[in-house]
């Protein structure tokens, strides 16, 4: 975690750590109640200031879907603030997870008459692990 955190200039603090931890440790997004409850001490400002630095950074992106809490995931290295990423979010009806899934590049519509500064997918389905079992 520190170099992440090295690689992106950011201050390594045991807090800061802790909680790109708690996000990295797991393969689909994390929601924000599962960090809070993963952490002993803390200050909710001071985790919302982290979080907001880590996305800012690009080392996180956040996934809000209609009527669910927030959750994060972590980006790929190369992610900067203008997060550029090729994936879509896939809610699994399931088991409840979302994951951060690629797609082809060639899946994006043709917007060349728009100026698109973000572009999001949402999908629904059975993920991997629940199709498997």
């Amino acid at each position: 975690m520190e170099s992440i955190l090295k690689k992106k200039k950011i201050s390594e603090t045991p807090f800061r750590i802790n909680v790109l931890e708690i996000i990295n440790s797991s393969n689909t997004a994390v929601a924000m109640s599962h960090i809070e409850n993963n952490l002993d001490k803390y200050n909710r400002i001071t985790l919302y200031r982290t979080l907001k630095t880590f996305t800012k950074k690009g080392i996180i992106h956040p996934i809000q879907i209609a009527g669910k809490e927030i959750m994060y995931a972590m980006c790929e290295d190369s992610c900067g603030a203008e997060h550029q990423h090729n994936h879509l979010h896939l809610e699994c009806k399931k088991c409840k997870t979302v994951s951060c899934v690629d797609v082809a590049e060639n899946m994006m519509p043709n917007l060349s008459a728009y100026q698109i500064d973000s572009f999001e997918v949402y999908a629904k389905g059975i993920c991997t692990t629940c199709k498997s079992a």
